[in-house]
């Protein structure tokens, strides 16, 4: 009897647990978690960047290494709670606690926070380390910010959903990179053979004009300078292109989040009537999707006065 107490009350705590690392909003801590590891990963960000600077590091470097040893100890403890918590994802009756386990370690953000502590745990196994290299990995905590906010999945979603629109964009640059690069080896590489010396090394002239606009090779001859006009005309082309259908795709997907949301109102509404668990699954919806309370709201009242529905 006892034994099946404690695995209720464990089971219980693992729930609440995985409730308040997922953002729930009926769980009140949930809301302070998010801040709190937030804020962490902003101060540490902020902290990198000033322990850069030889002066600052030198003065204050004690204190760094102990913020450091903190901000390890606290994405340790949550690493380890998320990957113990997870076996809470899937509870239908056959699904194994693994399962949600092996999605989370394996998932962008499971990776990302393992890669917020493994610098510390590196420097303590190989001293000799690269301090920069560990400095690089440590910055990487900063995508642990995006777990709180939809932009960089709307983001991801947008590109996924136009991956045909940018394929055919990059075609396009990989034509124009062998074109271009061919045609200002065989113009400028007789009159300055050792910064065009082969079409690899004219790639990296092109690259480095469709990316800043110069490649830091002033040409010597007119049809070299016609050409690297035109580089530049099409550098400016590709990137109004790419940007077209990033924030084209960016849109649609912000409305397409907005008109789910939708769906679901029109779903909870149909009997005129809102449970304590559909009013749950809205506010988790809202959290998900990043939705303010007054999209939220005009959304209801579109709803309520198609129904006439009183508010």
């Amino acid at each position: 009897m006892n034994s099946t107490l404690e695995m209720s009350t464990l089971r219980r705590t693992k729930r609440r647990v995985f409730n308040i690392l997922e953002g729930d909003v009926t769980e009140p801590a949930s809301r302070f978690c998010e801040i709190f590891i937030a804020v962490l990963v902003v101060l540490n960000v902020l902290a990198i960047i000033l322990e850069s600077v030889p002066e600052i590091h030198d003065a204050w470097g004690s204190y760094f290494h102990v913020f450091d040893l903190f901000s390890v100890g606290v994405f340790s403890i949550e690493y380890v709670l998320r990957v113990w918590s997870y076996s809470e994802k899937y509870t239908e009756p056959g699904d194994s606690a693994w399962k949600g386990r092996k999605e989370y370690i394996f998932s962008f953000y499971g990776l990302v926070d393992f890669v917020s502590t493994v610098p510390f745990y590196l420097q303590l196994l190989m001293p000799g380390t690269d301090l920069r290299v560990l400095r690089m990995f440590r910055l990487l905590r900063i995508f642990k910010l995006s777990r709180y906010n939809s932009a960089m999945d709307d983001m991801f979603e947008a590109i996924k959903a136009e991956k045909d629109s940018f394929s055919s964009a990059l075609f396009l640059l990989f034509i124009s990179c062998l074109l271009f690069s061919s045609l200002i080896y065989i113009i400028e590489g007789h009159d300055q053979p050792e910064v065009f010396p082969s079409i690899p090394a004219a790639i990296h002239w092109f690259l480095l004009t469709i990316i800043s606009g110069w490649g830091n090779v002033d040409p010597v001859t007119f049809p070299g300078v016609v050409l690297v006009v035109i580089t530049q005309i099409l550098a400016i082309a590709l990137a109004a292109i790419l940007t077209g259908v990033v924030s084209t795709a960016y849109t649609t997907q912000v409305a397409r989040r907005e008109a789910l949301y939708e769906m679901e109102i029109r779903e909870v509404l149909a009997d005129g009537v809102v449970t304590e668990e559909e009013a749950i699954k809205l506010k988790n919806m809202q959290a998900k999707y990043g939705m303010s309370d007054e999209q939220v709201e005009a959304i209801a009242a579109q709803v309520r006065a198609e129904k006439d529905l009183p508010d």
